[in-house]
């Protein structure tokens, strides 16, 4: 019988973009999504953090930008997430978080995987003061840059490499409120670029991590579902 024979179709590879100020919790996100789903989690801010902690030659062009809490250009930021979406373990899926950050790098986005399919776009919206809490209280591993636990008790290291738990340079009141505000006038424009789209979703993120996550969850599998369906174009928009 066809029926019992026939294979169910083969889920598309999921293509995320997270959008959210700093301090929305897409990190968190993101590391569940690439767990759950086998995505690879690419993220933007630790690949400059990286490089800026290893003296490269990206890393001595952009340190001081970062440290005042501005954006790095968007010819670097595009050339960094080209190059890495080239490789092969980004062919299964991926989910990007720190990228786009601006209407001129969605749209070399857009350019890059033209015809591979439908890009999911999850904006994480948090009120600002809640974010200012949040990120000045925020740790991170001194040595590998991985982010601490909620709530940590002090003197405890890094599970991943024994580092001590340290205020990240950029996390200091002053920095805080200008990445925030950097966020706000540069990034907006983003949102309503993409804010039609059939594959666009606002996740509350000022809840649990758990609720948000299953927000999270039934976002992804809309947009598996139009996929599947036909019901969205290549690029998200309704069709």
């Amino acid at each position: 019988m066809a029926g019992a024979t026939d294979a169910p179709p083969a889920q598309p590879p999921l293509r995320v973009v997270l959008l959210g100020p700093p301090g929305a919790g897409k990190g968190t996100q993101a590391t569940w999504m690439a767990r759950d789903h086998g995505l690879v989690k690419i993220s933007t801010g630790d690949i400059l953090r990286e490089a800026v902690a290893h003296g490269t030659r990206l890393g001595r062009q952009i340190q001081s930008r970062i440290e005042a809490g501005n954006l790095v250009g968007d010819s670097t930021m595009v050339e960094i997430v080209q190059d890495r979406l080239a490789l092969d373990d980004a062919k299964k899926g991926y989910v990007l978080d720190g990228f786009p950050r601006t209407t001129p790098q969605a749209r070399a986005l857009d350019a890059m995987i033209a015809g591979e399919g439908l890009l999911t776009i999850l904006l994480i919206e948090v009120p600002f003061e809640e974010l200012v809490r949040r990120l000045q209280a925020r740790r991170v591993c001194g040595r590998c840059g991985r982010n601490a636990d909620p709530g940590l008790a002090e003197g405890i290291r890094c599970s991943r490499c024994g580092g001590s738990y340290v205020t990240r340079v950029d996390d200091s009141d002053g920095v805080v409120r200008q990445r925030l505000t950097v966020y706000l006038e540069e990034t907006q424009p983003l949102v309503d670029y993409y804010d039609g789209r059939a594959t666009f979703y606002r996740i509350n993120g000022n809840l649990a991590p758990a609720a948000v996550t299953a927000q999270v969850r039934q976002a992804l599998a809309t947009s598996r579902a139009l996929a599947l369906e036909g019901g969205a174009s290549r690029d998200g928009l309704a069709s």
